[in-house]
């Protein structure tokens, strides 16, 4: 038995994360409504028996209130991203069931105006409020625990906002 057998295994919460693209290749983030400040593009849990395509048209529209018909998918990313929650995070969110999350990222492009944005179309918004950047200054605006998984976010996505 070495010293690795004795530590528990990490469990993560599958969950997807969504790279929304306009017409001007910016990328949507929206500001988190219970931690001002923090930014982050649509990300949400995978729900039993849902595809990671199904799960990312639901947390888009619940946290958008995009219909599907108004995006078009551009790519489910081939590549799955973990990333750990800080100690203080991990012992609140889920009531301590995960370490983090493992999220699986998909692209969409907006097919239509910005006015299809409803922040509040769902009874518990995420965002109070949002904005289009460059894909590549959104590991900036991420709090830091996330900004590596960023990172990766924008080499799986760089060539659709070039």
């Amino acid at each position: 038995m070495t010293s690795s057998d004795l530590l528990p295994e990490k469990k993560y919460r599958p969950c997807v994360g969504i790279c929304l693209i306009n017409s001007d290749k910016k990328v949507f983030v929206g500001e988190r409504i219970d931690t001002p400040g923090a930014w982050q593009m649509p990300q949400g849990g995978i729900d039993e028996g849902e595809s990671i395509l199904e799960a990312a048209i639901r947390e888009l529209q619940e946290e958008t209130g995009l219909t599907p018909d108004s995006v078009e998918c551009l790519r489910v990313a081939d590549k799955q991203i973990t990333y750990d929650l800080p100690d203080a995070l991990r012992t609140t969110l889920w009531k301590g069931k995960y370490h983090g999350q493992i999220q699986n990222w998909v692209a969409f492009l907006l097919n239509g105006d910005e006015s299809l944005i409803n922040l509040t179309a769902f009874n518990q918004p995420e965002f109070s409020r949002y904005q289009w950047v460059s894909l590549q200054n959104t590991a900036d605006l991420i709090v830091p625990f996330k900004r590596d998984t960023y990172k990766q976010v924008i080499s799986l996505f760089e060539d659709l906002v070039s």
